[in-house]
């Protein structure tokens, strides 16, 4: 009892000389055969504002290196993080995109309107094999999502056997004539997107309906097995998973889909700045974001009931911040600025997908170029990476490792009458031995000082990275694009059999033993 309270002393003790407070960790390797998915590093590009057309695909007159009509900057920049998969069309968009519009010579594309994001038009130039390219040269695979809101069992298919039929059909002759003979073998497909919502305003039963139709069409093809993905629960509605997981065919299901963005107010109305906010908005945004681990917990619990053996992968395909756009901008393009607080939210969301990777297998940020939680902003023919996009590059170490189990002992966070855990981690050690713990201190004030008792774990070297910077609001500017960015930590040794840190407030931290 004495050694317990001792314990709890010692994490939640504040030195207020030093403003720090402590924190413990136990990290074990305890033959665990969980591998944590470098599918949760995935990413998300839809017909939105100009995550395309402006962002991957370019005007053909746009000074900057090009194959064909993608951005090789780009490309270069996501390559570097080893994005393992694209999620496109949409998102909303999906559900109003008919592939066949999209293939062919580009001159004879119908035109179309994007009643979802702007009441644009598009001239369908960027279809199946821009998207298909583009994916080769950042070596990920594709994630397609299919139309079921306003398209047909038919028109699905189609598109299946146009990219994975090795074959004669009249199908497989267009793909032919369109210049590509092999099939492109996909694999991830999504059968429809936000079904209960912009995707056609479904109850949960008509849609595990729907879904066991268009799955049963949607073929596999020699040599081209597909991991079909349903569309999953808005945010804190656990009677869609209930409902899906009951009455869907599950040896249909490779995954199941889960959305939730972290609103700043909570309120889809005003949801706040994304450059501009107190601490008391930092605060209330942080406990909104870790929501996700009651998500993730509860959608889980509700899947293993129907799914104990964890076949049914969740996939989180849309996460991130939702802020107001920015000023000046055209609203149904969602771009917003990103800042040190969304690094922070990113940490922390991709700690929590860490932890649960006995069933969390996939997810994609939201979004990738100059939409929402974006990794990278371009102005014409300048670039910036965005303190989240530093996130993904720290914490690609975890990609396929194997995960280690934590105990977690965290100081608090506290702002008014309220208190979240100052301190989230997740831990891995590679194919190589190498262990890597990342680990953000939310505490916008306090340093924490961690010590972390590894159990069977040998090592003899410590190194680090640290993204932070003065202010939570600070951003990356196309005038000042380097003002967050990664930088050596030199803050963690060795005392005896224990690993000691001094992580700075409002701070992102991965450690690498050897």
């Amino acid at each position: 009892m004495k050694k317990l309270f001792s314990l709890l002393i010692l994490a939640t003790s504040v030195s207020y000389g030093y403003c720090q407070s402590v924190a413990t960790i136990s990290i074990n390797n305890d033959n665990s055969k969980l591998t944590i998915s470098r599918h949760i590093y995935g990413q998300f590009s839809e017909h939105l504002g100009h995550c395309i057309y402006g962002g991957f695909w370019v005007d053909p007159k746009l000074a900057v290196a090009k194959q064909d009509r993608i951005r090789l900057d780009i490309v270069d920049a996501l390559k570097k993080i080893k994005i393992p998969n694209l999620r496109w069309p949409g998102g909303c968009f999906a559900d109003e995109y008919h592939w066949r519009d999209g293939i062919g010579p580009r001159t004879q594309r119908p035109k179309m309107v994007n009643t979802n994001w702007g009441g644009i038009v598009e001239d369908n130039s960027f279809g199946t094999h821009e998207f298909l390219e583009l994916c080769g040269l950042l070596k990920c695979e594709p994630y397609i999502s299919a139309n079921v809101g306003s398209g047909t069992v038919e028109e699905m298919s189609k598109w299946v056997e146009y990219l994975n039929f090795d074959g004669e059909s009249p199908t497989t002759a267009i793909r032919k004539l369109n210049g590509h003979p092999a099939p492109f073998k996909v694999s991830f497909l999504g059968v429809g997107n936000e079904s209960w919502g912009c995707g056609g305003s479904m109850t949960p039963q008509f849609y595990t309906d729907q879904f066991r139709r268009y799955a049963t069409y949607a073929r596999n093809y020699p040599g081209a097995p597909l991991k079909k993905i349903a569309s999953g629960a808005n945010s804190f509605d656990y009677n869609w998973t209930e409902t899906f997981m009951k009455n869907a065919s599950l040896g249909m299901v490779w995954g199941l889909t889960l959305h939730y963005y972290t609103i700043p107010t909570g309120s889809w109305g005003d949801k706040g700045s994304a450059t501009n906010f107190s601490e008391q908005e930092y605060f209330a945004t942080m406990k909104n974001c870790l929501k996700m681990e009651e998500l993730v917990t509860k959608h889980g619990a509700i899947m293993d009931k129907y799914d104990p053996e964890k076949k049914v992968a969740m996939v989180v395909d849309e996460w991130g911040i939702w802020t107001n756009v920015e000023p000046g901008t055209n609203a149904g393009f969602l771009f917003q600025q990103n800042s040190l607080r969304d690094a922070l939210i990113a940490g922390t969301t991709l700690n929590i997908f860490n932890n649960h990777c006995d069933r969390v297998k996939m997810a994609n940020l939201a979004q990738s170029i100059n939409v929402l939680q974006a990794l990278i902003l371009t102005d014409k023919e300048k670039m910036l990476l965005t303190p989240t996009y530093h996130v993904f590059d720290l914490y690609k170490v975890h990609q396929d490792a194997k995960y280690l189990p934590i105990k977690l002992n965290s100081p608090d966070y506290v702002e008014g009458n309220d208190k979240i855990p100052a301190l989230n981690v997740s831990a891995s050690i590679d194919s190589n031995k190498a262990i890597h713990i990342s680990l953000v201190n939310l505490d916008a004030n306090k340093s924490i000082r961690i010590r972390t008792e590894l159990k069977d774990l040998k090592w003899s070297t410590i190194s680090g990275q640290i993204l932070t910077s003065n202010k939570l609001t600070d951003i990356n500017t196309f005038e000042n694009p380097g003002k967050l960015k990664i930088a050596g930590f030199s803050g963690a040794k060795r005392e005896g059999n224990e690993l000691v840190a001094d992580l700075p407030a409002h701070s992102i931290v991965v450690l690498e033993l050897k």
